[in-house]
């Protein structure tokens, strides 16, 4: 059986992909979230606690959102090849930083995600 990091490293999302396969991909997702039994699997891992891998990719995409509010608030407003090379220039200049950021954003939500785990479960028992 795969390890989540080896399954995250084949991910197509990582991978530089052009802008047809993109939205081919966009639109496949897009089918797939409205079948029964992918939102069948939703609702059963969110009972499920995230792996630490998981949450560490949390903890950088978060770190990351917060340098790219900081030093570019208009980042959603930019074109997809602006939003490349800003992406570029925040690894190189603010790599270090996100890295940071993200250790001490990952003990935060760990602690997140044990509460909402115990609310979706009390509320499951509810229902």
């Amino acid at each position: 059986m795969r390890t989540f990091k080896e399954l995250y490293s084949q991910i197509d999302e990582l991978k530089v992909i052009s802008k047809a396969q993109r939205r081919k991909q966009a639109i496949r997702m897009r089918k797939m979230t409205q079948s029964s039994v992918f939102k069948a699997k939703v609702a059963k891992s969110k009972l499920k606690v995230a792996s630490p891998e998981k949450i560490k990719v949390k903890a950088q995409k978060l770190a990351k959102q917060k340098i790219l509010n900081k030093f570019f608030p208009k980042y959603n407003e930019l074109g997809l090849q602006q939003k490349v090379k800003i992406d570029q220039i925040i690894m190189s200049k603010y790599g270090s930083k996100i890295d940071k950021i993200s250790k001490k954003m990952a003990v935060k939500l760990k602690k997140q995600e044990l509460e909402r785990i115990k609310k979706a479960r009390e509320n499951q028992s509810n229902a």
